[in-house]
């Protein structure tokens, strides 16, 4: 169960700007010290990159989140 103080944190980090939200989350992941290989940071980034470009000119499109979902129930439900 959460406790009062770890609700209002997330409440207050849901209310953050996106920008200052994935600030947040790199913060956070760093701090759970788990090894980066560089390599592998840098492939990932590329890959946003490339994503996002795809996105901007028009090369691929978004879908809402719960239509995502609802595509891959009824793909693997059987």
């Amino acid at each position: 169960m959460m406790g009062t103080n770890t609700a209002r944190v997330f409440d207050d980090a849901l209310a953050l700007p996106v920008d200052q939200r994935l600030e947040l989350v790199d913060v956070l992941l760093g701090s759970l010290n788990s090894p980066i290989d560089p390599v592998i940071e840098r492939l990932w980034a590329e890959e946003a990159e490339r994503r996002v470009a795809q996105i901007d000119s028009g090369e691929a499109g978004l879908i809402d989140g719960e239509e995502a979902f609802s595509r891959l129930r009824a793909k693997y439900r059987g």
